[in-house]
């Protein structure tokens, strides 16, 4: 799919063809002929659209000749709603001389999140691009919460359950949290390289350079590596509480099922006496009492009391 957008009036709009510089061009899943349009209208090397589509490439910023590639992880949401399965995927982010282009795979949330903004101009490649890294940040920000709240959801659960469903919940928001850490890291070093070599002030920079910092963008670009830092932390906190409690619930879901098998073998025990003393009078044999009016209240006695002893003895055992 492809999408142009172009700020006119300072409103951002759609429009049907690529017919002007300074637009956003938005590949989402693209086919092959919209790579080959979107290559011959802007100059792109093919590889640059082709690289993003790959699930596991690696968040890097590669430069050719009037052309940058940055690629970054964004976190996305598998699977149901109550249990959902959250991973990251590329993104890249092309700028030329005159256009700025997005490869994905998914119609991504910050893309949405790009659109609603009051006042976005497509025009302005460097702030765009720092936008991006913001609301990247952001994203995982907001996901690490949900993460966290179903963990502590699940944890709550898991002391008192015998089931191995929470605990295996749990193994899925531990991958989360490692493809999480695991791309924000590299996101990171992403940022820090373009801190370092690619933004350059405007005033310094020379007439050539595709990706300028001016002096409004520099906050951004602040607040991007410190957003991507706070996310770092918290995904690698929350991994490591949860790596800790995940042993010790496995650890209690085991003790819940001894407990259960304990008073389970207690009444077992109770339950044996009263088959013991029957299947004796049970026999076709001569018996202590056999005659007399009140035998058989006498062996009902008897075991109601062997087994009250029974279960009395246990008890103060704490095996029942």
């Amino acid at each position: 799919m492809l999408k142009v957008y172009h700020t006119a009036d300072d409103r951002v709009v759609e429009r049907e063809h690529i017919d002007g510089k300074g637009s956003w061009l938005c590949l989402i899943n693209p086919t092959e002929k919209e790579m080959q349009l979107v290559s011959s209208r802007t100059g792109i090397t093919h590889d640059f659209l082709k690289d993003p589509l790959d699930d596991e490439e690696r968040p890097r910023i590669e430069i050719e000749p009037g052309q940058i590639l940055i690629i970054i992880k964004v976190p996305v949401a598998k699977g149901q709603k109550d249990a959902e399965i959250y991973d990251a995927i590329p993104l890249g982010i092309i700028i030329t001389k005159d256009y700025l282009v997005t490869v994905c795979l998914d119609d991504h949330p910050v893309f949405f999140q790009m659109l609603k903004e009051p006042v976005l101009y497509t025009f302005k490649k460097t702030r765009f691009l720092l936008l991006i890294l913001i609301k990247t940040a952001t994203l995982y920000l907001n996901y690490l919460r949900i993460l966290d709240k179903r963990s502590t959801e699940l944890q709550q659960h898991l002391s008192h359950s015998m089931k191995n469903e929470a605990l295996l919940q749990l193994l899925d928001i531990q991958k989360s949290l490692v493809y999480f850490t695991t791309s924000l890291r590299a996101n990171g070093i992403v940022m820090e390289k373009l801190t370092r070599t690619q933004l350059v002030k405007a005033e310094e920079a020379p007439a050539s350079m595709l990706v300028k910092m001016y002096p409004e963008d520099e906050d951004l670009l602040e607040d991007a590596i410190t957003e991507n830092r706070q996310a770092i932390e918290m995904s690698s906190i929350y991994s490591s509480i949860l790596t800790g409690s995940m042993d010790a619930y496995a650890a209690l879901i085991s003790n819940n099922v001894s407990v259960v098998m304990k008073f389970l073998t207690s009444v077992t025990i109770v339950l044996s006496l009263p088959t013991i003393i029957a299947s004796i009078y049970g026999m076709n044999v001569g018996l202590p009492f056999q005659n007399s009016p009140f035998a058989f209240a006498g062996i009902i006695g008897l075991t109601l009391g062997l087994c009250g002893v029974a279960a009395y003895v246990l008890y103060r055992w704490n095996l029942f």
